[in-house]
């Protein structure tokens, strides 16, 4: 291949590689971008368990009230049944020991009825919590949307300028000899999407390795493609 078409080749590769940086850049963001959705929903849905444990621990207290009012309602049936039958007895010591069993009952009565009052306090305190969690929610459910949003909209402008470059691409592509266009796209594929690089002060710029001054004068030559002996990437030299 004549000198000039070589050095027009490597200058449309190099057009081509410009392109295609920016589509594999774009491409590796766009991969990622589900990942960061399905994060930001499980950080939402983190915040909604906290919430549904706190309605939860409000149910339970509210049922174990309505359990205590149920068993403070029999104690006390209990204990006017033992006062009506207080002044049907027939001896001192039966009235005592009746005495005795209906302050027993009140007693525990009294101790039912601190225990409701106790689980009204949890109840409240619990129910003011969950209000205030249920609001915190609301706005942080805005924030997540217009998270997932932003991430979703950023996705559409990838997808639309992927599909202007792929158009670019189209373009430079005729003019790239075949052969060629199938090395460096071999190459493109096998090196994280870069495929040309220049060599700038002796040293490879995909790999950062020498290259020796008998390799740039090989590649200065432009008879052949000459690629890096470390990387296998297609060398050229600007200017």
């Amino acid at each position: 291949m004549p000198v000039t078409d070589l050095k027009q080749q490597l200058g449309n590769l190099v057009k081509l590689q410009t392109i295609d940086s920016e589509i594999y850049a774009l491409k590796l963001e766009k991969d990622a971008k589900p990942q960061e959705i399905k994060a930001l929903e499980a950080a939402f849905e983190e915040k909604k368990l906290h919430l549904a444990a706190l309605e939860k621990n409000l149910l339970d207290f509210q049922k174990q009230r309505k359990e205590r009012e149920l068993e403070l309602g029999s104690r006390e049936e209990s204990t006017k049944k033992l006062q009506t039958q207080l002044y049907s007895l027939k001896t001192n010591k039966e009235y005592q020991a009746m005495l005795q069993q209906i302050e027993q009952a009140k007693a525990d009565a009294s101790v039912i009825e601190d225990k409701i009052l106790q689980l009204f306090e949890q109840a409240d305190k619990i129910k003011t919590e969950t209000e205030q969690e249920k609001q915190k929610l609301e706005q942080e459910e805005k924030v997540f949307q217009g998270q997932k949003k932003k991430i979703e909209d950023r996705i559409k402008e990838i997808d639309d300028r992927l599909s202007q470059l792929d158009a670019q691409r189209q373009q430079v592509i005729p003019d790239i000899d075949r052969k060629i266009l199938s090395q460096y796209e071999r190459i493109l594929s096998n090196r994280d999407g870069l495929a040309i690089v220049t060599v700038k002060d002796n040293t490879c710029q995909g790999c950062n390795m020498f290259v020796p001054p008998q390799v740039i004068n090989l590649i200065k030559m432009y008879e052949r493609i000459i690629t890096c002996e470390v990387c296998n990437r297609i060398l050229y030299i600007e200017g």
